[in-house]
């Protein structure tokens, strides 16, 4: 399995991550009542996506104190953001629910939020550099 040196700026964009996930996530899981009525989207896909932002959030955090991880586990990452930046543009485009303009907004700040985060994420891999060839270069 490929082992990458975690630069600096990817565990920064992790730990960014992570952050961002348990302050949404805690928000979404305690005040999706609220927030429901104000964005018109139903309180158990608020409840649903601030329940699995949690868990999310603490494997990040995880990578994000890891000086080495595995080039795939940040590669997932990238992908499971970029799952989420479509399924938030999908929930408005396909009609499955009434937003209001707050909604709307909400879900599209969120989402390019998240496409900034990737970014860095994308910035901090290619900053990396590869295990082996950091232990090879020691020797």
């Amino acid at each position: 399995m490929s082992m990458i040196q975690s630069s600096r700026f990817l565990r920064t964009a992790l730990a960014l991550d992570a952050a961002a996930c348990a302050a949404m996530g805690l928000l979404l899981s305690f005040a999706a009542g609220p927030l429901a009525g104000v964005f018109g989207l139903p309180e158990g896909l608020l409840r649903g996506a601030g329940l699995v932002l949690l868990p999310c959030a603490a494997l990040l955090a995880w990578f994000a104190s890891r000086e080495t991880l595995h080039r795939l586990a940040v590669f997932a990452v990238i992908g499971v953001n970029l799952l989420w930046i479509a399924d938030s543009v999908a929930i408005l485009l396909a009609g499955w629910f009434a937003p209001t303009g707050l909604g709307i907004a909400f879900v599209l700040t969120q989402a390019a939020a998240v496409a900034l985060v990737t970014e860095l994420e994308v910035i901090g891999l290619k900053r990396s550099a590869s295990a082996a060839g950091v232990a090879t270069a020691a020797q």
